[in-house]
């Protein structure tokens, strides 16, 4: 797979991330919710940290959750930074078609929710209690690098009592898939689990080159 390929991947995946964040937070309040089928809802919510909205500052008590935002963000720009580097070689080597792809929707997904984290603050109003404006005349409800990434997909497909006779959660309340998120998320998900799944393919030695299979048949003569 080329890199002119792999950027197609990654543009396409970007702009409808960003369309439907967009979207999203110029048409929703914070917390709103519409369903569209008993088993999905469009939910906008906010996600200032980690996965599950999990906060450095949750872990380290003396950092306060603005310094914490601030690592989080300085954190993922380097990481994508790898990433990338990671993608050029790749292609650059002429790796299988499976890893390159895999590595373009990490890449795409990473670099979608660094644009929220990086930008959002400054783009737009806050949502809470109202729906947030493009470039605001009193300014974004953040500073740079202090934006929170929008998520609005939410598949709550089940939630009952489990039965009595389940071992250690028998009786209580219990409710899949209650964690929301975007389209960035999908590509990252998606691009770990086919690494994951197909990982021998994924990392299979590059096959020879045409030169190289040339070189070979000249020292056989």
């Amino acid at each position: 797979m080329s890199l002119r390929k792999a950027l197609i991947v990654i543009i396409l995946i970007l702009i409808v991330d960003q369309i439907s964040k967009i979207y999203i937070k110029m048409h929703f309040e914070l917390n709103e919710d519409i369903t569209i089928f008993s088993w999905f809802k469009i939910a906008f919510v906010e996600n200032d940290g980690m996965a599950w909205g999990t906060k450095l500052s949750d872990f380290v008590s003396f950092i306060s959750d603005e310094s914490a935002k601030l690592i989080l963000t300085l954190f993922r720009i380097v990481a994508v930074t790898g990433i990338g580097i990671w993608l050029l070689d790749v292609t650059r080597k002429k790796k299988s078609k499976t890893l390159v792809f895999a590595i373009a929707l990490i890449f795409a997904g990473a670099l979608g929710n660094i644009i929220d984290s990086v930008f959002y603050g400054v783009l737009f109003s806050d949502s809470y209690m109202q729906v947030a404006t493009f470039l605001p005349e009193d300014g974004g409800y953040a500073g740079i690098f202090h934006g929170k990434v929008v998520d609005m997909l939410h598949f709550p497909i089940w939630s009952g009592v489990l039965p009595e006779w389940l071992p250690f959660f028998g009786g209580k309340y219990f409710s899949f898939f209650d964690p929301v998120f975007n389209v960035a998320d999908i590509a990252i998900s998606t691009g770990i689990g086919i690494l994951l799944i197909f990982n021998k393919k994924a990392f299979k030695d590059t096959p020879k080159t045409e030169i190289s299979d040339e070189v070979s048949h000249n020292n056989s003569v």
